[in-house]
């Protein structure tokens, strides 16, 4: 614990001003999709350009690719927010089936190892197989959010901790606590969907 505190004031110590911005605003895009604010994307977008820099230049290369994807999908999300669903007035919270999930998490893995083989053996990239897990699972339930899906909270959940002990191991304590945050975060997000349940804003796909 002493070490985990340590390396956590050093890296506030010499913490960049970009990296700052960073966590900052991706702190406000979880805390603005909770509460469904369409502003959100706005602090995706500056937030993944940032960190897109900051992944390549510690060797994260599928981490630093996937925030290219994220600036990409807060484009997309702020239109499906503001545009999307059937009368153009924005997409609604709506749950997916078991077997919309199975069919999901195992396409996850698959490609995960796939990906993972090719840059253990062909890039100096560090963690492949859970870097590629958590680009490919990462891919899937941002677009989950764009699309609204209540399960993508459970999603995160997962990603966010193992995204904890990789950051962490590669010297970027403060984003290793900022995913420890985001597990937090993305529990009461969740429910606070959830709610929308008693309200009949909730469907099945």
């Amino acid at each position: 614990m002493n070490g985990l505190l340590e390396g956590i004031a050093r890296s506030i110590a010499a913490l960049s001003p970009w990296e700052a911005v960073a966590v900052v605003l991706a702190i406000a895009y979880l805390l603005l999709a909770m509460r469904e604010s369409i502003w959100c994307w706005y602090c995706a977008f500056v937030s993944t350009a940032i960190y897109t820099v900051l992944l390549w230049n510690v060797s994260l290369l599928m981490e630093s690719l996937l925030n290219v994807y994220y600036m990409g999908m807060a484009v997309y999300g702020w239109w499906q927010w503001r545009r999307g669903g059937e009368q153009h007035e924005g997409v609604t919270i709506r749950r997916w089936g078991l077997k919309h999930h199975l069919f999901t998490i195992g396409g996850i893995v698959l490609v995960s190892l796939i990906s993972g083989y090719f840059l253990k053996n062909g890039t100096s990239a560090e963690w492949p197989y859970v870097d590629s897990f958590t680009t490919w699972a990462s891919v899937i339930t941002t677009w989950m959010v764009a699309k609204k899906i209540l399960e993508n909270w459970l999603y995160w959940i997962v990603i966010d901790t193992t995204c904890v002990f990789m950051y962490f191991d590669r010297g970027l304590h403060l984003s290793s606590l900022l995913f420890a945050a985001y597990v937090v975060i993305v529990i009461f997000g969740y429910f606070k969907w959830r709610a929308h349940e008693r309200q009949g804003d909730l469907a099945v796909a």
